[in-house]
């Protein structure tokens, strides 16, 4: 079911050779550039028609009345009510620890640069409501949010047809749990506009969404596209593609976990990724035999397979785990499993991953959504360079600079020369006007 792509031997550069979907999101961009003008110039009415024509809604009004909030949470399953809380707690567990303290260095003697973490403002959080719906991620984007102390919470999320035009129940319910009641029933690029640049919100411009200053959250190609044509006009978390999992494995790993797991990335959807890189042909062989039975087992077996047999997805033979290692490094995955002996080992040499989860009893669906950590990750190879989301995304260092009179006179001569050395001579003034008739050195 998976293409092979063998490296044992090779010293090629892995990046070249490994799985990717082919995702152009400057094309989308141009595609989507007109929608997001046509929001920003016109608000609700925009809103409203781009709402029905990706959606099938045509909403009266795009919040989400608070009643409905409320009514959401109180028809919510018992055991989805559970296992929501406990996601919750755990979530706030780790998140809470992410807090960073503002700290004082002292420079000279009357000189002190203090760092003060401050939180955003206000965010707008975009949750997915596509192929399936993701209770799961208004808590990814809250909790750290609300951890960090952001004052103001929006959430957007598609309407749905069989919710009324309200957006799924599961994420609304999520919403009052976690007290968010400000929540629009809109999706896709339209959605990102909104937070961006704020709008009237029903046909009376009664009611408003004021911008926010950033945006999280996963979305399709066009949510995609809208954050990479708004990044500056509010700050963006990452441009998250489709989802991918990648496995190092060696032979004591079980060919029936790494299929499951496999399989359970690729049913997100059908541009999903799954690739497994290992030193083990027999493991491949056995992993291949699993995805055959497996996979005509599973619920969304159209999608999964899609995704299993695409460029995207694939086995990687390599000659060891040195050799793995150096592939999945290449590879920076959304998602990295270890499945291996000495798995901790290998897991803590792992330079670029979203996440990683170490050994046969951390799977990713853990960590999508009851490990504690965060499931809103870098993807397609971004690893190398972001980091997912957490308390520090929503916080912005500011330093203040305190100086005494002396202090200043002390390091006065070295700020001139600089100054001087610079041609930007108004910038010594500025220091030599506090010391007139000083000689400074």
């Amino acid at each position: 079911m998976l293409n092979r792509i063998d490296l044992r031997g090779s010293d090629t550069d892995p990046r070249r050779l490994l799985p990717r979907a082919r995702l152009d999101v400057s094309v989308a961009v141009e595609r989507i550039r007109p929608l997001v003008e046509a929001v920003r110039e016109h608000g609700y009415p925009a809103i409203r028609e781009a709402s029905e024509r990706f959606d099938g809604v045509a909403p009266e009004q795009l919040r989400v009345p608070a009643e409905a909030i409320a009514a959401a949470e109180g028809t919510l399953d018992p055991a989805v009510r559970a296992a929501l809380l406990e996601s919750i707690a755990r979530a706030r567990r780790v998140h809470d620890d992410q807090r960073r303290t503002d700290h004082v260095t002292r420079v000279v003697s009357g000189g002190t640069v203090t760092e003060r973490w401050v939180p955003v403002d206000r965010v707008g959080l975009y949750v997915p409501g596509g192929l399936a719906m993701y209770p799961s991620t208004v808590v990814m984007n809250v909790v750290p949010a609300q951890a960090a102390g952001v004052r103001s919470l929006v959430v957007a999320s598609p309407p749905q047809q069989d919710n009324g035009g309200l957006p799924d129940a599961r994420v609304l319910a999520a919403c009052a749990l976690l007290g968010v009641d400000e929540v629009y029933a809109v999706g896709g690029a339209q959605a990102v506009a909104m937070l961006a640049y704020g709008s009237t919100t029903d046909a009376d411009g009664a009611t408003r969404c004021a911008p926010v200053d950033m945006i999280t959250g996963p979305g399709n190609i066009w949510v995609t596209a809208a954050k990479r044509l708004l990044r500056g006009v509010v700050g963006i978390d990452a441009e998250a593609g489709p989802t991918e999992i990648a496995i190092l494995a060696d032979d004591t790993a079980d060919p029936a976990h790494v299929a499951a797991d496999l399989v359970s990335q690729a049913e997100h959807d059908p541009l999903a990724a799954s690739v497994l890189v290992t030193p083990s042909a027999a493991l491949a062989d056995a992993v291949d035999r699993e995805l055959t039975r497996q996979v005509a087992a599973t619920k969304h077996v159209e999608r999964v397979t899609t995704a299993l047999t695409g460029e995207q997805s694939g086995i990687v033979l390599v000659d060891d785990l040195e050799a793995g290692l150096r592939v999945v490094d290449a590879y920076a995955a959304e998602h990295l499993e270890i499945q291996t002996a000495d798995a901790r080992e290998w897991a803590l040499r792992v330079r670029n991953a979203g996440a990683v989860f170490v050994g046969a009893w951390s799977p990713v669906s853990l960590g999508d959504y009851c490990a504690g950590s965060n499931h809103v990750l870098p993807t397609g190879g971004c690893a190398r360079h972001s980091s997912g989301l957490s308390v520090q995304s929503f916080l912005r260092g500011i330093h203040l600079v305190e100086y005494t009179e002396e202090a200043l006179r002390e390091v006065a001569g070295h700020v001139v020369t600089l100054a001087t050395v610079e041609d930007l001579p108004a910038h010594g003034q500025a220091v030599q006007a506090r010391f007139p008739g000083e000689a400074l050195s």
